[in-house]
């Protein structure tokens, strides 16, 4: 791998995550020599701008990632699942951001501020945790340092950008639908998303869970190393355009002081401490929505649980929780000694 200026790729360079893994390359001044955009056929000649100078898309094929160091994914599992392998036989190294590698024992999954080492020991492919994992770890992740979490229960307010650009554009001609008076159309979501909220995100499994639901107590687990993390969460889909929010009840080995909560928040990487509610100052998905760093407040001592506390933590779902965690990652890969 060149590691002082990678040829680098974005596969799915056209979908809302796409673009901002490009802005970001561009923002935080990645050192890519050369950049290729790839997507699908339909996106093919389609041009965006990266340095002020605009990149044409071209087709992803097998075939196209001869000479590519690095190649950042996000166009959905089944694309990760048939084109990673082939990127990789080429000499890249994939950072996916799409679900399918996640849970494989060979492929290390990242979120930079807390296991970091983990980029070490990958053979070809890193993963990217699910957004809504990544929000909540980033605050969960110094408490637990601190004090050792035993299991959460959580309940998440996801924004329709999570589903993608069609889903944002559902929840806006919906609004402008109901404000003139007239039908409702729905073709994203399978009930009105305007004004509302959906207590599904993904697919049921048969315990009643959402398969989104279940990825914060597997990923948990491998990014936090701890085999026995435990979460119990419902994930809600809410007329938010950008930013999901978490409401997080956590319980932990040691006795826990709102004090030592604030110091270890406050400190943490990535993470933005905005706690003071006399003032009422507290995280808002309006606020973290385009910030690179989540943020935490509403900490309090749990009233219902032995060495629990309660907080509320925002974070912007393309961001942190997709296309600037594959660009860091892909910083550690140039600074890893793999």
């Amino acid at each position: 791998m060149n590691r002082t200026h990678p040829h680098v790729a974005v596969v799915g360079a056209t979908g809302a995550v796409g673009v901002e893994m490009i802005k970001t390359l561009e923002r935080r001044a990645f050192p890519v020599g050369k950049l290729t955009l790839l997507a699908s056929v339909r996106s093919v000649g389609k041009t965006l701008l990266f340095r002020g100078k605009p990149v044409v898309v071209k087709e992803l094929t097998h075939e196209a990632f001869e000479g590519i160091d690095i190649a950042l994914f996000s166009a959905g599992g089944s694309i990760s699942r048939d084109f990673a392998p082939s990127a990789v036989k080429a000499g890249c190294v994939v950072v996916d951001n799409s679900s399918f590698f996640r849970m494989d024992p060979t492929v290390p999954l990242l979120v930079p501020e807390i296991n970091p080492e983990d980029v070490e020991w990958h053979q070809g492919i890193l993963a990217n945790p699910n957004c809504t994992t990544a929000i909540t770890l980033m605050a969960l992740y110094p408490l637990h340092q601190a004090f050792g979490v035993k299991r959460i229960f959580a309940s998440s307010y996801q924004a329709v950008s999570g589903t993608g650009a069609k889903a944002l554009e559902e929840l806006e001609n919906q609004v402008g639908q109901i404000v003139r008076g007239e039908p409702v159309t729905k073709e994203v979501y399978p009930h009105q998303i305007a004004f509302n909220v959906l207590p599904q995100v993904d697919s049921f499994l048969e315990s009643g869970y959402t398969k989104e639901e279940m990825k914060l107590e597997n990923e948990g687990r491998k990014i936090l190393h701890h085999p026995t993390f435990q979460a119990s969460v419902t994930c809600v889909r809410v007329p938010v355009y950008r930013s999901h929010s978490i409401a997080v009840s956590a319980e932990f080995e040691r006795p826990i002081s709102l004090e030592t909560a604030r110091t270890v928040l406050g400190k943490a990487p990535g993470l933005d401490l905005l706690d003071d509610p006399a003032n009422r100052v507290y995280p808002m998905p309006l606020h973290t929505s385009e910030r690179d760093n989540c943020a935490v407040g509403r900490l309090r001592l749990d009233c219902a649980m032995t060495n629990g506390l309660v907080f509320w933590v925002s974070g912007d779902q393309l961001l942190k929780g997709a296309a600037l965690n594959a660009v860091q990652i892909a910083e550690l890969l140039l600074k890893s000694s793999h």
